[in-house]
């Protein structure tokens, strides 16, 4: 991270420290201030929306560690989260397991099934591994729909209400703090993996494969190592969504999903954590725009052009960020930030 002009670390603490300066705590203050206060002012429907932005952050970190540090792109991770949401729907319903217990279970499923579906990576790479991917996704949707007696198929699962200690989570304010919780958790892991070795060999990977081999940087096992890590996170995420509407359903997770996880990444920055977040964030604030102007579009234009507007905006997002700012908003944030601390030079 660039510090400001007369700003330096004097020890491996410093240097290694995640927040540096005084306004980077200033900043974090005011985000964690805002986001924690939201249910003492926000609507019903502004704290759903909240609450659903983010577990979608969630997602798109462990998409973020898989495609954008290592490369492996992936149009399969709505898929990995069903995994993770049923994992959680069977474990607690089935299972009788606590939230508590069943939760991070169903993360370390999604992961597994993550390693056996990215197996093919280790022998393909580009169009031929996202294709890969897609049909990872339409096979873990068939296996769901085949095994009735345990997921419920079509009708699906229903899903106790949690219970955390004894703290109910069933209130939805106590579930948008939980969640939050976690997305604070899930940034401070994506933040520091990048700093350990797998992470830097992620790095090379993604920059050139056959170099980073030949520096010595194991394919097979960092290949794989991506791909548990980021379906852990996906399946914590599709186990929060389940836990969330209380009800297991493979139309909770579309394959478009996926696409829009990727999407997230190019509008926020690939690679980039903060990117993640920014990416989630706005497309979400996209898609739910368009539900609230689609109506009154509606009596104007054509009804059917109206509903298609929660795909155009976010779609026109992507397209825009791609021609004109490729590298995503958080690319945007550091040269205004960096203006800002070299101004009036």
């Amino acid at each position: 991270m660039r510090l400001p002009s007369g700003t330096y670390a004097q020890n491996y603490g410093q240097d290694g420290a995640l927040v540096r300066t005084k306004a980077n705590w200033a900043f974090l203050a005011v985000v964690i201030v805002f986001v924690f206060t939201i249910p003492q002012w926000a609507s019903n429907s502004f704290l759903a929306l909240s609450t659903v932005i983010g577990i979608t952050i969630i997602s798109a970190h462990g998409l973020n560690i898989l495609t954008g540090n290592c490369g492996l792109v992936s149009l399969g991770h709505s898929g990995f989260m069903m995994v993770g949401g049923y994992a959680l729907a069977i474990l607690c319903a089935k299972g009788g397991l606590p939230f508590w217990l069943a939760l991070p279970i169903s993360g370390l499923v999604a992961g597994v099934v993550g390693i056996i579906f990215g197996l093919p990576s280790l022998r393909i790479k580009g169009f031929y591994l996202i294709m890969a991917t897609v049909a990872a996704y339409f096979i873990i949707h068939w296996l769901v729909l085949q095994f009735r007696s345990l997921t419920g198929a079509t009708e699906g699962l229903k899903v106790p209400s949690p219970d955390l200690f004894g703290l109910s989570l069933r209130d939805r304010t106590h579930y948008y703090y939980f969640v939050m919780v976690l997305v604070i958790l899930a940034t401070i892991v994506a933040t520091n993996i990048l700093r350990t070795r797998a992470g830097r060999a992620f790095v090379a990977i993604r920059d050139n494969d056959l170099a980073a081999e030949v520096m010595g940087v194991n394919l097979f096992s960092y290949k794989l190592q991506a791909f548990f890590i980021g379906n852990v996170f996906a399946g914590i995420a599709g186990g929060l969504s389940v836990q969330y509407y209380m009800y297991a359903n493979v139309e909770q997770f579309p394959f478009f999903d996926s696409v829009w996880l990727l999407g997230m990444l190019i509008v926020g920055g690939m690679g980039s954590v903060s990117g993640a977040i920014y990416g989630a964030i706005a497309i979400k604030l996209l898609q739910q725009l368009a539900t609230k102007i689609g109506p009154s579009l509606a009596d104007l234009v054509n009804p059917q052009a109206a509903v298609g507007l929660g795909l155009i905006l976010p779609s026109l997002a992507i397209i825009l960020f791609l021609i004109f700012a490729p590298r995503g908003i958080s690319h945007i944030w550091e040269r205004l930030r960096n203006y800002y601390q070299a101004w009036p030079f």
